[in-house]
């Protein structure tokens, strides 16, 4: 299946009298759109967040991925770390994907990468009746974990095998999210997924997940 692009755009999110940046790929007969948390340090142009989302784009998922702080924010280091922070940002956009024109009818889904993965978790804690899915690709769920007994969507933990410390922290988390959740510890992989295939691997694990739950 190769959907078609109907719309690919920048696009400006106000947000908290700040504007942040957003790409939004829309595709025909959409089944659903995923929005991208991503790790600190990271943006919108995240290499392997797009990888992963052309691949769901492919698949026939729309997708919002966009910067939870503007430049002169992520200039100071703790904001990267600010989970309440980047939550309440992700929460807010995510009202705006629930009622903006082209994706109020969208279900929706989130994928976390690294700390994007406890911002995803709190901010579905808040904004649940929106949220069908998660996914955490190299997570650090610890990082919520004052909310994780309350995360009652669906969540897909990804970690790579070589992650150790982090497969740790996703075992706690696993033990404490109260509604559908697994693990999937990737073989050969490390925390960026870098080794031939293995991202491949996630956006396939990722679709199976959202096809079966949104």
């Amino acid at each position: 299946m190769n959907a078609i692009i109907e719309t690919y755009k920048e696009i400006d999110l106000n947000v908290d009298s700040v504007k942040l940046k957003g790409n939004l790929r829309l595709v025909e007969d959409s089944k659903a759109i995923i929005i991208f948390s991503h790790g600190s340090g990271s943006s919108r142009l995240s290499i392997r967040n797009n990888y992963v989302a052309s691949l769901l784009l492919d698949m026939g998922f729309s997708s919002l991925l966009f910067d939870l702080l503007t430049p002169k924010e992520d200039l100071i280091y703790e904001n990267r770390f600010n989970i309440n922070l980047l939550s309440d940002r992700l929460a807010k956009v995510t009202k705006w994907v629930s009622t903006n024109k082209e994706t109020k009818d969208l279900s929706i889904g989130y994928f976390g990468a690294s700390t994007g993965a406890a911002s995803a978790l709190t901010a579905a804690s808040m904004s649940d009746k929106y949220i069908k899915a998660i996914v955490s690709r190299g997570g650090r769920p610890d990082l919520a974990f004052d909310i994780l007994d309350k995360v009652k969507i669906p969540t897909l933990l990804l970690v790579g095998e070589k992650d150790e410390a982090v497969i740790e922290l996703n075992k706690l988390a696993k033990a404490n999210i109260t509604g559908i959740c697994e693990l999937k510890i990737i073989e050969g992989a490390s925390h960026l997924f870098e080794e031939y295939g293995k991202l491949e691997i996630v956006a396939k694990l990722s679709l199976a997940w959202f096809n079966k739950y949104i």
